[in-house]
C-alpha cells in the first residue's frame, strides 16, 4: 500500500466514524504522525492530501523541517516538551498538544511574545492516571487553562490525552469519554473558555475516539508504515 492509499483508507474510516456518531463529514482533523519517517515521506503525505503533521521531539522537527512546509500545512508538537526547548518549539510549531504545567505555559508565552506570534496550545491531561505518561491531573486542567487565558500570545483551544495501549479499542473508550466530559465541565465554569478541540485517538483506536468526540486524531503507522 502506498502512503496515498493508506491515507485514503484512514480518511474513509474517519468518515464512517463521523457518520456513526452523527457528526458532519470533515469535522475530524488527521494529524499525520511523522516521528519515524523522513522528509520524503512527509512530502508524499502532503501530496496525498495531509495538511497537519505531528512530531514528538523538537530536535527531530528542526532537522526534518529545515525547509519549511508549504504555507497551507501545519506542524504540531505532540510529544513532551522540556521548558528549555520552548524557544525552538514556538518558532517551529503552529500547535503544541503537550502543555501540562504552569512553568511551561509561562515559557511559551515569553517566547511567543518575543516573536509576536499567536500559538495554539492544548492542555495534556493524564486521564488514565498512568505513571509513565505525561500530562496534568484532571483536577488541575481548569487552572492551567485559566492561566493560559491570561497569556495574550497563547490560544488554548482544547485538551489532549494519550490512552493506554490496549488490544481492544473499546477498552480505551472510558478514557476518551473522560476527556470529553472534563472539557465540558471546564467550559461550563468560565464563559472565556472556548475549547473546541479534543486531541485523542491514534492508529489503534481513533474510530472509538471519534465516537467519543475527538476533533483531532494522531495517526502515524496506519499512514506511513
Amino acid at each position: 500500500m502506498t502512503i496515498e492509499q493508506n491515507y485514503q483508507r484512514v480518511l474513509n474510516e474517519i468518515r464512517l466514524a463521523e457518520e456513526r456518531s452523527g457528526r458532519p463529514s470533515g469535522s475530524v482533523k488527521i494529524v499525520g504522525v511523522t516521528k519515524t519517517v523522513g522528509r520524503d515521506a512527509v512530502d508524499r503525505g502532503y501530496e496525498a492530501g495531509l495538511r497537519d503533521f505531528g512530531e514528538n521531539r523538537v530536535q527531530d522537527a528542526r532537522e526534518k523541517f529545515a525547509v519549511p512546509l508549504a504555507p497551507d500545512a501545519h506542524l504540531h508538537l505532540i510529544g513532551y516538551l522540556q521548558t528549555n526547548k520552548a524557544r525552538d518549539a514556538v518558532a517551529l510549531f503552529d500547535t503544541i498538544h503537550s502543555v501540562d504545567r504552569p512553568e511551561l505555559i509561562q515559557a511559551l508565552e515569553r517566547r511567543a511574545a518575543l516573536l509576536d506570534k499567536s500559538l495554539r496550545i492544548l492542555i495534556q491531561v493524564n486521564i488514565a492516571a498512568e505513571e509513565q505518561k505525561h500530562g496534568c491531573e484532571p483536577e488541575d486542567a481548569a487552572a492551567l487553562a485559566r492561566l493560559t487565558i491570561e497569556c495574550p500570545h497563547l490560544d488554548v483551544c482544547g485538551l489532549m490525552t494519550i490512552a493506554p495501549l490496549v488490544d481492544d479499542p473499546e477498552a480505551a473508550r472510558p478514557v476518551f469519554r473522560g476527556l470529553r466530559q472534563l472539557r465540558d465541565e471546564i467550559a461550563a465554569t468560565d464563559p472565556r473558555f472556548v475549547l473546541p478541540e479534543l486531541s485523542m485517538g491514534m492508529t489503534n483506536d481513533f474510530s472509538v475516539a471519534i465516537e467519543e468526540g475527538a476533533t483531532m486524531v494522531r495517526v502515524g503507522r496506519a499512514i506511513f508504515a
